[in-house]
Order: structure tokens, then C-alpha cells, then sequence
């Protein structure tokens, strides 16, 4: 999707130049009044803190909840953000606006051969800065060590289920093998924590919730389910087939009591619970649930997005981008991108790309990039 602003023309931008003056144009337009403030603030009182940059749609899974089988239109490699330009979108981020973690995302991040390249330089200048990895584990376990060395700090790994048929349907692909050989890779490569995303998909993985989380607490794994959202690349999504976080708290309930964490949740998405067997007992672990649709948690939002071809998404389900890619292609200097990343932030929305929560509701219309393109 690419999103025009500023003055009618009568062709499509089509240089960087064209597309970057076209975008100082609209910005000036709709966020001129935006804070020349050290933040990356919005109109409701938030500031983002959490940059996620994807570095590419491309992905060697097509899992049922994120993209179709096949035809997915893929980004040219000459629009992707170079790991120059990543370095230096990271480096206007934390020397402008105070961001303090990097999560670098995909599709699949462990698709470019110059992950390390990438994170090297961004540790190089920002030695304390966390820099998270979230994947799905294809490839990690040659590929651990090497990302450890070059500075990566933590690791997300994508996991429905430890049943290598359901794992097979679930991702059209029959790599659960590989998925786990990374996750010892990540292990013994001392990325910790190390952290498990999963989906759970009515009358699919739902009831193999618990097995899932006695897996990970085996291992020292922090599991996160996440409830599914509008944003699979075929548009099937309804709130009525969702598992949502009361389910998967009611089926983990069978084997397990949760309890409050005394932590403060702050702007983080998963809400967390200790983990006892069944009736009591000692604290095996935690796991955490982020529940987007059913209990959202928009009003604390830190995080800001941008594409594996540079533009800004101020929500995950906005339908507005705005592109610093061509900005950084058009000797636009420092200043001028924090500008236009700042007034981009500014007209975030309140919730789930509107003006209120609701995704499932009535008036709420799913953007037309998937997960994989849009970068998790």
C-alpha cells in the first residue's frame, strides 16, 4: 500500500525526490503544529520508546493466520532499507527521541543475509541499546552464535505448537525440526530470554495450549500467546473463530494455576501470570498473554513502525504510511527526517487505526497489508 499526501498532481510521485517533497508537503499540512519536542509523541499523551523496523516481507513459512498459500506480491530488493539506512533511522531514533529498544522483524528477518551486518552496526554505535530478534527459527541454529556475537541482545520465536503434524498445517511447511534445532542454537549462543510467540487457532493447536507451555517451562523458555488478529494475508479473520486471552487462560487452567506478576506491565503488550501446577506449589515459570482484540491495550502504546522499505506505520493497523525511505534517498539531512518521522507520529491514532478499540466492530476495516509486510 502506498499512501499519497500532500498536493493533488496529476501522475504518482515517482522519484525518491518527488515521493519525499510530496510527503514534507502533506505532513506540513496535517501535523505542522506537531511538538518540536525530544519525543516521538501523538495527540493522546504517548510517545514511543519501542522502535520495530522490519527488514523484509519476505518469509519461508505461509502460515494460515499471517499469508495465503501462494501469490503474495513481494517488495523489489532495491526498495528494501539498506543496513546503512537502518543504522542510521536507529541512530536518529535514539539520539533524537530518546528510543530506547530495537526489535528488527520481518516476515523473515533470517532471510537477509546481512542480519549481521546490521546489527553489528547499530551495537557499534549504541553499545547499550537492547536489539531484539523476533523469527521464525528457520536457519537460526547455524546463525545463533554469529547474531550473539555481532551484538544481538534477545531473541522472539515464533512456535504454534510442538506437534510436527500441526505444525505442518498450520505453517504449510514440515519444519518443526528446524524450529527447535534453533531454539537450542539461541540457548546455547546465551541469547536469553528467549522468548516463544504463539498463535492458537480454533479446533487446530487450541487444545495443545498447555503441552505448548509445559514445554517451554521445561526449558526456561518465556512463552507469550498471542490472540490472532485482522491481519492474515487472505482477509479470513472473524472475532467469532478467534481464541481469545479468556480461552487460552481456561484452557491452561486445566493443567496449571496463574497468578498475578508483580511486575508493572508499563507499555508492554503481554500481560504476564505466574505458573504453579495445578492446586499449588512452587513458581515453574511465567507466561504471558497479549490479547490486541479482546483486552487492548492501545492507550499504552510505546511502540512506532517502520516498513522493510522505510515508511512509517504510527499503529500496526493504520492505513497510513508515510515514507522516510525517501527521504534518506533524496539528501534529506537528519533534522529533516526526525521532522517528518515526528510529525508522522503525531497523527497516530487513538486505537486500532481509528479514533476507538474495535477491531471486529462494525466500523473497523482491515488494512490491506498482512502481518509479513506490514513487520510484527
Amino acid at each position: 500500500m502506498s499512501i499519497a499526501l500532500g498536493m493533488p498532481s496529476l501522475r504518482a510521485p515517482e522519484t525518491p525526490g518527488e515521493r519525499a517533497l510530496e510527503l514534507e508537503r502533506g505532513l506540513a499540512e496535517r501535523a505542522g503544529d506537531a511538538p518540536r519536542s525530544a519525543a516521538l509523541g501523538d495527540r493522546f499523551g504517548r510517545a514511543a520508546t519501542d522502535l520495530r523496523i522490519s527488514l523484509t516481507d519476505k518469509c519461508n513459512l505461509r502460515c494460515t493466520y499471517c499469508m495465503p498459500a501462494e501469490g503474495m506480491d513481494w517488495m523489489s530488493q532495491s526498495s528494501l532499507l539498506t543496513a546503512a539506512e537502518v543504522a542510521r533511522l536507529v541512530r536518529i531514533g535514539v539520539e533524537r527521541f530518546g528510543i530506547a529498544d530495537l526489535r528488527l522483524t520481518g516476515g523473515e528477518p533470517l532471510i537477509r543475509p546481512d542480519l549481521e551486518d546490521i546489527i553489528a552496526r547499530v551495537r557499534t554505535a549504541h553499545p547499550r541499546l537492547p536489539i531484539a530478534l523476533t523469527t521464525n527459527a528457520i536457519g537460526l541454529a547455524k546463525r545463533a552464535h554469529g547474531l550473539a556475537q555481532a551484538g544481538l541482545t534477545r531473541i522472539n520465536i515464533s512456535l504454534d505448537t510442538i506437534d510436527a503434524d500441526t505444525y505442518a498445517a498450520l505453517a504449510r511447511r514440515d519444519r518443526l525440526g528446524q524450529v527447535l534445532q534453533g531454539i537450542d542454537g539461541a540457548l546455547a549462543a546465551g541469547l536469553a530470554p528467549i522468548k516463544i510467540n504463539a498463535v492458537l487457532m480454533r479446533g487446530v493447536n487450541d487444545e495443545q495450549a498447555p503441552e505448548l507451555l509445559q514445554f517451554c517451562l521445561d526449558r526456561g523458555l518465556q512463552l507469550r500467546f498471542i490472540e490472532q488478529m485482522p491481519l492474515d494475508g487472505e482477509h479470513g479473520w472473524t472475532r467469532e473463530n478467534m481464541v481469545t486471552a479468556a480461552d487460552v487462560r481456561a484452557r491452561l487452567a486445566e493443567r496449571f494455576d496463574l497468578l498475578p506478576d508483580s511486575h508493572a506491565r508499563g507499555g508492554a503488550p503481554a500481560e504476564l501470570f505466574r505458573v504453579t501446577a495445578r492446586g499449588g506449589g512452587p513458581v515453574l515459570g511465567r507466561v504471558g498473554v497479549i490479547a490486541s482484540v479482546t483486552e487492548p491495550f492501545c492507550a499504552a502504546c510505546t511502540r512506532t513502525r517502520i516498513t522493510a522499505e522505510g515508511k512509517v506505520r504510527s499503529c500496526l493497523f493504520s492505513h497510513e504510511e508515510f515514507d522516510l525511505g525517501a527521504l534518506l534517498r533524496s539528501e534529506r539531512d537528519d533534522a529533516q527526517v526526525a521532522r517528518a518521522w515526528q510529525q508522522a507520529m503525531w497523527l497516530k491514532p487513538r486505537a486500532h487505526g481509528m479514533d476507538h478499540t474495535g477491531l471486529g466492530a462494525a466500523d473497523y476495516v482491515q488494512p490491506e497489508r498482512s502481518m509479513s509486510a506490514i513487520g510484527g
